[in-house]
Parts: structure tokens; sequence; C-alpha cells
């Protein structure tokens, strides 16, 4: 690699370089129809969240690769696309390496170029996240009924301990999911796109929360079911059916065209919920971890 190439470290994403990486990512996103970059890691860019290391790889001062680092050894990265085939995304996994032993690499979308790589590095898939989307155009008002016992209403403030109290319960098991923190929730709640009419909490008799339906509205035709959650002790009681009809109805009267989701593709009891409310997979992330290492 030409030494024309430099590639820098930090644990702060500054102003500029989140700029430059904002657009790095929009040209990714137009050339292969998937972002390579989730929530996390735009909150991340714009401060938001820590926990993370960046580097980015330049040429004359031009961002050409990026890679985000997190505390948990997720990465995420993205190469200018006319840059690509050059050798500038074996250079941001190498370098990920050398930091991380223990780092696991994400690929939006299964593309092909991220394949052959992952295949060239000795990289193997650990765990597959889905895409599934189904329309809601037309979806009459909701008439269907909680469990007994159990209540709907938006979201209001006070509500947030008892919100991230059945996150950590209903997604114990999940890498990122289940640890969310007071801090993780406030960063959403200081994006643009939060509305609290958008978070729809399903109360029972006790005073409990017993499960929630966060949507989210990315544009007037695109929703997603961001989280949907169940207390684990009414797991069977069709709240979580019932959750995820009221919010696509949500949705729709907001205008909504098209909703789509992320669940885990080993996940056959959730996967099945979904596809039987209408859900159809559309694309499959993956992600890649060091031959003989456990995926997370």
């Amino acid at each position: 690699m030409s030494s024309a190439f430099r590639l820098d470290r930090s644990v702060v994403a500054d102003p500029a370089l989140s700029r430059q990486v904002e657009a790095l990512a929009a040209a990714a996103l137009a050339a292969d129809c998937v972002s390579p970059l989730n929530d996390q890691a735009a909150l991340v860019l714009a401060g938001r969240a820590g926990g993370a290391t960046h580097l980015a790889l330049r040429r004359s001062g031009r961002l050409l690769g990026y890679a985000q680092l997190d505390d948990d050894h997720s990465v995420q990265l993205v190469v200018d696309p006319t840059w690509r085939r050059q050798g500038l995304g074996r250079r941001l996994v190498e370098a990920v390496r050398q930091a991380d032993a223990a780092a696991e690499f994400w690929s939006f979308g299964d593309l092909p170029a991220a394949r052959a790589l992952a295949a060239a590095l000795g990289l193997r898939p650990v765990r597959q996240l889905w895409r599934l989307t189904r329309s809601v155009a037309g979806l009459p008002p909701w008439s269907a009924q909680l469990p007994a016992g159990c209540s709907l209403r938006a979201f209001q403030p006070g509500d947030e301990a008892a919100l991230l109290a059945l996150n950590a319960r209903a997604f114990r098991q999940h890498p990122e999911q289940g640890r969310w923190t007071m801090a993780d929730f406030e960063a959403r709640r200081a994006t643009a796109w939060f509305d609290p009419a958008d978070l729809l909490l399903a109360w029972g008799d006790d005073g409990r929360l017993a499960g929630f339906h966060w949507t989210k509205r990315h544009d007037a035709a695109t929703g997603e079911v961001y989280v949907l959650a169940v207390d684990p002790d009414r797991s069977g009681s069709g709240l979580g059916r019932a959750l995820l009809q009221a919010g696509l109805a949500h949705l729709a009267e907001r205008g909504v065209g098209e909703v789509f989701l992320y669940v885990e593709g080993d996940n056959g009891r959730v996967v099945h919920l979904y596809e039987s409310s209408g859900f159809c997979v559309s694309l499959r992330d993956i992600r890649y971890a060091a031959e003989g290492k456990e995926g997370t």
C-alpha cells in the first residue's frame, strides 16, 4: 500500500470526521442499496453514545475508508465505492484485528464483496440478522384486544425505568439490546425521529409494564418495528402478537406504507410470529468472526 495512504485511530469522532463518514456512508448506500452503518454507529458518530474506536483511512486528506470498533468487539466499516478492489477493506480489517483480536465484523446486506473478503481473511459467519418487510398500506384501525388485565397507552415521562427493566428481562440473552442503559434510551429520545406517541406500552392491572412496541418512522412512507418486547412471564399469552398488530395499525394510521424489522435468523419462534403476520425476509446481515471463535 502506498505511503500516500494514512490510517488514523482515535476514540473520539470529531464533527469533521462525522461529516466525512456520513458522506462516505451515503455514497455506499447509493452504490449498494444497503447502509453500511446502523443506528448505533450513527449515535456514536453524533457523540450521543461512546465506547468506540474510530479508524480512518485517508489519501491526500480524503476519507476513503472508515471502521468503527465498539467495546463489545463489534465492527462496522465502509470503503468509498470508487476505491474498492484496491485492498482498502483488507487494510481496515487487518488494522482492526491488530487493535482487537476478538473483533467481529458486520456485513449489512450480505454483499458478495464482503463474503469474498471474509473468506480471504479466514473469517466465518457466526450470526445472521434478518430484515423482514411487509406492506401496511390500507391496514384498518386496530380493533383487536390485549390479553385480559392489560391496557395500552403511549409512553409518558416517568416510564423510563420500567421500560428499561422490562427490556433487560425480555432481551437478557441478546448481545446488544439487553444491555441498554438510561443513557442509551436518552440518546434515542434526543433524536429527531423520536415521538412518544410511537412508543406503545401495555400495562397490567397490577401496575407492572407487561410489554411494549416501539415503532419508528424513517420517512413519510417507511416505518419500523424498532423494538417489540414482552415480559417473559407473559410469554404465550398473545400479548406480543397483539402489540405487533397495534403498532402496525398505528404506523398505517400515520400514513406509512411499508414496515420493516430486524430479527435474529436463528430465533425460530419470533421469526414465525413475524412471518405469520405477513412479513417476508428481504435482506440478511451477517456477522463474521475468526475461525474457531464463537459468535457473541
